[in-house]
This record gives C-alpha cells, structure tokens and sequence, in this order.
C-alpha cells in the first residue's frame, strides 16, 4: 500500500474512533453537558447554510490573517536588522525574552482599552504571540549560519545584500516556516480570547453567546470551526514552505544521486 494512502486510512480510522469516544461521552455525561456528534453536525450544517455562522467565521479570519501577517513582516525583518547592530541586539535581547513571555492573555484586556472592542484590538493580541514566535525562530535561523561562510562570501566580493539573499535567507526559511507553523494555532487562539473579552462578532464571541444561552451544542460548533481553521490555515503555510523549500528537495535528489 503506498505510504500516503496508509496515512489517511490511519487518520479516517483515528477520527472515528474520536467520534466513537465522543458519542459515548454523550451518552454517559448526557447531551445536555455533552452534545453528540449528529446534533453537532446538523446545527453547523445548518448556521452555514442559512448564514448565521459566516460573518463570525469571516471575522475571525480577519484578525487573525491581519495579526498574522504583521507579525511575519516584523518578525522576519527585525532579526535581520538587529544582525547589522549588535549593540541594539544585545540592548533589545532582555526585553524581547520579557515581551516573549508575558502571557498574552494579561494583554487582551489593555489592547482592548486602548483600540476598542472592534477588529483592531484582536490584530493586536494576534501579532503580539505571532511577532514574538517568529521572530526568535528567524534569529536562530541567522545564528545558526556558519561564520566561515560569510566569510568566504566575502572574500569573493559579495555585497550585504547578496550575504543576506544568497547565505543567511535560505539558512533562516525553514526556521521561519517552523515558526509559522507553530504560531498558526496561536494566531486563531488569540483572536479568539480577544473577542472572548469584548467583541460584537467572531467564533469567540458565537461561542461566548452559546455558552450564555446554555447552548452546549453551539459550543461544540464553535470549537469545531475553529479547530477547521486551524487545519485549513496550517495547510497553507505547509504548500507555501514546499513551494519555497522546494530547492532542498530537488539538492536531497541529487546529492542521492
């Protein structure tokens, strides 16, 4: 059998017994605390066709799309300045590893205060997890370069720019995409507790509402969706890193050659 057909028969088999393990949960706990699988399914079924759950779903993808993408742009380019000003990296390093750690759901609430209960509040809880993930995956991957061969660049006349294109790039995009891949979660996440706070639309305020309304079923649909996004945008950042890693692929093949 070939291997990436064993793998989703694995998975296909994984989530039934996930089903299986959920439905008797349902029965044992009864539906009331525990909603089963077909309820579940047919009221998601349902709030997407008639369109109760898009603008909530559309919403969510926004914050986190917004954050997301800031904190890629500042979490890569920052690294890579800070590389050219030692001095600045090593001022900037203690805070970095302070903001890093700071829980970020302590700064929901402030951002809120300050940019209001709208979209721009979640950006800002978004970008504070993604900013701070990347950012110190990036400058792993730039520390890890070997000296010896900026060295030998440039000896061989190479200007700042082709170092960074041609050296330190290629050695930091799979510690960028690992980095990535690990904030993707984060990212929904953090939308998610900004708008459990304060918010008008999104998953998390549906499932703030269904939680209110002692809507247990609403609940898991949330969870549902939000899990489904979660996939979907991890998949992307997955076809994105083997479109632009695909240069490792083809050096493996000749190198086995």
């Amino acid at each position: 059998m070939h291997p990436g057909v064993a793998l989703l028969a694995l998975r296909i088999i994984a989530g039934f017994c996930c089903l299986g393990l959920w439905q008797a949960l349902s029965i044992l706990a009864s539906p009331e605390w525990v909603s089963p699988p077909l309820l579940v399914l047919q009221r998601m079924l349902r709030w997407l066709l008639d369109g109760t759950l898009w603008p909530h779903i559309l919403m969510t993808i926004q914050e986190a799309f917004w954050g997301f993408a800031l904190g890629i742009v500042l979490g890569v380019g920052l690294p890579f300045l800070l590389r050219r000003h030692p001095l600045a990296s090593e001022v900037l390093g203690p805070l970095m590893v302070g903001g890093y750690g700071m829980p970020k759901l302590a700064l929901a609430p402030i951002f809120i205060l300050w940019f209001g209960v709208g979209m721009l509040s979640k950006v800002a809880v978004v970008f504070s997890i993604v900013f701070f993930l990347v950012f110190f995956n990036t400058t792993a991957g730039i520390q890890g370069v070997n000296p010896n061969l900026i060295k030998v660049a440039r000896i061989m006349g190479a200007r700042e720019d082709h170092i960074v294109r041609h050296v330190l790039w290629p050695s930091a995009v799979p510690y960028i995409f690992t980095g990535l891949k690990i904030s993707v979660p984060y990212a929904i996440a953090g939308a998610v507790i900004g708008e459990l706070i304060s918010a008008d639309r999104g998953i998390g305020y549906f499932i703030e509402y269904a939680t209110n309304e002692f809507d247990t079923a609403g609940v898991f649909v949330g969870l549902i969706v939000l899990s489904l996004l979660i996939v979907i945008m991890n998949q992307v950042v997955k076809v994105v890193e083997a479109k632009l890693l695909s240069w490792r692929v083809e050096e493996r093949e000749i190198i086995g050659m």
